[in-house]
């Protein structure tokens, strides 16, 4: 089983490893929790609970255990369990962050939010905006999911107020111009990704800025901006064949082609096509020859 680890499980999976005086244990379930391991996650959980039945830490990692194994129940059961040893709003607000992450994993929105939201009054309380933004951001993204883009944007706009650090208002100020963009707010989609694009360049992983990189390519083209466009998206696809970065390089391909369609140079949009094609089948990567064929098909049908 391939776990799906989200930045709310390895925040607080580092929290309590490098914070929390926790059991030997419970720390080593954490750590095969981030390493995908379920089977060594499981035992160490057991191990703890053998030891101590009330160890709270050991409860948490059993019920994130659980909901990945999607047996809601028996993660919600061992939270309520854990709940009962948290003290304070800080303990309180890990419980229901947890909580509310198991009920999206299982697709049971509405109580994912009512539990993200109680995250929020008791992040709130503790004083902790780490746990409050990430709560902001889960709720965006359900609404988002559900093509409730005006709902999303509130939220996703309200988490960028709490971002600490440049990285955080790169993914923010991201994530808005997707939505302004879902939106048809095509202007405002532009000036939120020209600040993503910025934040990534400074302080963001060689991937987040080559992604940045494209979508501002696209916003670009979208506002007829074609030399803007054509500036970027040149830029990022010679950044990615340096850094022996296939993905983006083909991904800034197909941007870069729809922007040829754009200026009426259908000619070398087919050739672009046919060199991301080219990458996608030369890296055995089925998953971006799907995502080129998607981005691509209209154009190839209108050529």
């Amino acid at each position: 089983m391939k776990l799906q680890i989200t930045l709310t499980s390895i925040f607080i999976s580092l929290f309590f490893n490098n914070v929390y005086a926790i059991s030997p244990n419970a720390a080593d379930c954490n750590k095969a929790f981030e390493h995908e391991d379920v089977a060594a996650a499981t035992t160490a959980a057991k191990k703890a609970l053998d030891i101590d039945k009330t160890d709270r830490d050991a409860l948490i990692c059993q019920g994130r255990l659980l909901s990945v194994k999607d047996d809601l129940n028996g993660a919600l059961a061992a939270f309520k369990a854990a709940n009962e040893f948290s003290t304070d709003a800080f303990d309180k607000a890990v419980i229901t962050l947890v909580t509310a992450h198991a009920y999206k994993t299982a697709k049971q929105f509405p109580q994912a939010i009512s539990s993200y939201q109680q995250t929020i009054e008791l992040a709130q309380a503790a004083k902790h905006q780490g746990f409050e933004r990430m709560s902001l951001v889960a709720i965006g993204d359900i609404y988002f999911q559900d093509k409730q883009y005006t709902q999303a944007l509130e939220f996703f706009i309200s988490a960028n107020k709490l971002d600490a650090n440049d990285n955080e208002r790169g993914e923010s100020y991201e994530r808005v111009a997707l939505t302004y963009h879902e939106l048809n707010q095509h202007t405002l989609a532009l000036e939120s990704q020209l600040k993503a694009y910025f934040m990534h360049e400074k302080a963001g992983t060689l991937d987040q800025y080559a992604h940045s990189s494209i979508e501002l390519g696209r916003y670009y083209t979208i506002e007829k901006n074609y030399a803007s466009a054509e500036r970027i998206l040149n830029k990022i696809i010679n950044f990615a064949k340096k850094q022996g970065g296939a993905y983006f390089e083909a991904k800034g391909s197909i941007v870069l082609a729809q922007l040829k369609v754009a200026m009426g140079d259908t000619s070398s949009a087919k050739d672009l096509i046919e060199h991301a094609k080219l990458i996608a089948k030369n890296t055995n990567d089925q998953i971006l020859d799907e995502e080129i064929n998607k981005e691509t098909q209209q154009l190839l049908d209108k050529n």
